[in-house]
């Protein structure tokens, strides 16, 4: 199916609806011990079958929607580093930093150090977190909404400022001041930033004004999320078109692949870019084989 014209991608981005893979759930049956094992199949797997990129949650304890906090969880980008030692083409990315758990500047680090050890593959997907119960659980900063959505718009600007070899200099904001923000070696590009969800006053004006990507739930007012985001990019004189869309989706083919492709073809008429999603039984990876023989070259077409 066409992209509708206004709806095109921008140029930076590869043609057709890019797929990629979501770990959010690493419980798996053969336990910790097995884990990193695991791990290395699964990804090497994906990135065989033709995913786009593989992101895990930044997560301390197991979300509700996938188990039981007491469900393993690792640290996101020290899982990160370990996948980047295991593949070699696809895109890393947390979905999504929590901004209140790390300062800035370390972030900045964190996701440079990233780049450059993969070949130039880290993106930084952040968001203004919500587990109020994982962050008391473990003494993490986790201030009153307002305020995080403010260390939100300062946590960008410092890391574009920090990825800039050119800019070295003091950042003072209202919550974050940096005297100097030196960061050798330099991203080996800049990386993508992600921000996620969807709330129409805040976030997405952020994601018009900073983001390469945004992720907003596939449900009934996607449409209308993606019209507000266009209106806040025609607000700040940004072009829409340079903002790839993603939604989250399980990559369940239970139903058949027909449904599966005639939900992508429904998103990538409404201007979806690219997925993002959990495999059920991901560490069988036949499942992820049949993706890539089945599902990624449909989606290369849309």
């Amino acid at each position: 199916m066409p992209r509708p014209e206004g709806q095109c991608r921008g140029a930076n981005y590869r043609e057709g609806m890019q797929i990629g893979l979501h770990l959010p759930d690493l419980t798996y049956p053969d336990g910790p011990a097995a884990l990193a094992d695991d791990l290395t199949r699964i990804v090497v797997a994906a990135e065989d079958a033709g995913f786009a990129r593989v992101s895990v949650m930044d997560h301390v304890w197991q979300i509700a929607v996938h188990g039981p906090p007491e469900h393993d969880m690792l640290e996101a980008y020290t899982t990160l580093g370990f996948i980047a030692a295991r593949t070699s083409r696809v895109e890393l990315l947390s979905w999504v930093t929590a901004v209140s758990y790390r300062a800035p500047g370390m972030l900045a680090k964190l996701v440079s150090t990233l780049d450059v050890l993969s070949g130039g593959r880290a993106w930084l997907g952040v968001g203004a977190a919500w587990n109020a119960e994982e962050a008391a659980g473990l003494g993490l900063d986790f201030p009153p909404l307002a305020q995080r959505f403010e260390m939100l718009e300062e946590t960008v600007q410092i890391c574009r400022q920090m990825w800039d070899p050119t800019d070295d200099g003091p950042y003072d904001g209202t919550h974050y001041h940096l005297g100097r923000t030196l960061n050798v070696p330099a991203p080996l590009h800049q990386p993508k930033i992600l921000i996620g969800g969807g709330g129409e006053k805040k976030t997405l004006r952020l994601v018009a004004k900073y983001a390469d990507a945004c992720n907003i739930v596939d449900g009934p007012e996607l449409e209308h999320k993606l019209a507000v985001l266009r209106g806040h990019c025609e607000t700040e004189g940004r072009d829409y078109g340079e903002i790839e869309k993603t939604v989250q989706v399980t990559l369940d083919l239970d139903d058949g692949v027909a449904p599966f492709i005639a939900t992508l073809e429904r998103l990538a008429a409404l201007g979806v870019d690219s997925i993002q999603g959990k495999l059920p039984g991901v560490w069988e990876t036949e499942r992820i084989e049949r993706f890539g023989r089945e599902i990624i070259p449909a989606a290369a077409e849309l």
